[in-house]
């Protein structure tokens, strides 16, 4: 296939197929098709008018994962979404597969190979690339969390073994106003595997080495609690969990932290968060 203004791609298919699902394809978008047997000559093959995506779709403008499982099942994908609330176009990763699917992945930390010790614009705009190490932005999660309660899944795994939780009604997951810092508001913990450690940092400001969200009535001196544990977050008194800290780093709490599955001796090689609008 020749895309629109890309390279040719190739694809081999048995010869008992009859048909062939594509993803990442654009809707209206042209695409030049040659089609050969094997062992023949491309040069003369058949070659057929340019084909045009337009076939309908129930969201042709998605704009969470939620709607773009509806538009078709798959695999877990790369896809563009417009959220709520905005024009602007998204890449984001979507799991289709996990507990029904629809989540929409925000943060996903597995090889430390992505510097996560950063300061407030970056959280703002996001970071990283969602193949593999990355956060999205906090105004994102802001929209898509705005006008709808949502489910968030954290997914957690050592090389020995995993777990999960899962908080519901979380809502408005950050705000437009820097003053209100990205606070995290709402969280029914629902999972009880891992042991709760969210619920303990409702309400908080997020917090960066530069923005510093300290309660007068917690961790009250210098240095501010994202520099002293390394880590941006929504920080409370200390913190129970800091999925933000330092990758393979597990001393003075400044590891990547569920306190009450691992404690604060391990820092967890694999850690992902994802959200979906709340089911039933």
């Amino acid at each position: 296939m020749d895309p629109p203004g890309g390279a040719q791609q190739t694809l081999w298919l048995p010869p008992e197929a009859t048909s062939q699902q594509l993803w990442g394809l654009e809707l209206a978008g042209h695409y030049g098709v040659r089609l050969w047997g094997q062992g023949g000559d491309p040069q003369s093959a058949p070659s057929g008018p340019p084909l045009t995506l337009v076939t309908p779709l129930p969201h042709p403008h998605p704009r969470d994962c939620a709607e773009e499982q509806l538009n078709g099942p798959g695999p877990p994908r790369e896809t563009i979404i417009f959220l709520r609330g905005t024009p602007r176009p998204l890449r984001v990763c979507c799991d289709m597969e996990t507990d029904g699917g629809g989540w929409w992945v925000f943060q996903r930390r597995q090889d430390g190979g992505t510097d996560f010790w950063r300061g407030w614009e970056s959280y703002a705009r996001g970071f990283g690339n969602v193949s593999g190490e990355f956060r999205l932005d906090n105004e994102a999660l802001h929209e898509l969390t705005a006008a709808t309660p949502a489910e968030l899944r954290i997914d957690l795994r050592t090389a020995r073994d995993s777990a999960l939780a899962i908080y519901r009604d979380i809502s408005r997951l950050g705000c437009r106003q820097r003053p209100e810092r990205y606070r995290l508001r709402g969280g029914a913990f629902r999972e009880p595997p891992t042991g709760d450690a969210l619920s303990y940092h409702s309400g908080r400001p997020f917090s960066t080495r530069d923005w510093d969200s300290r309660d007068p009535s917690g961790c009250p001196h210098p240095p501010p609690r994202a520099v002293a544990y390394r880590g941006p977050w929504w920080y409370r008194n200390c913190h129970y969990t800091n999925l933000n800290g330092l990758y393979r780093t597990p001393r003075d709490h400044q590891g990547i932290h569920w306190f009450p599955w691992k404690g604060f001796n391990v820092s967890i090689p694999f850690t992902e968060m994802k959200l979906r609008p709340q089911r039933g």
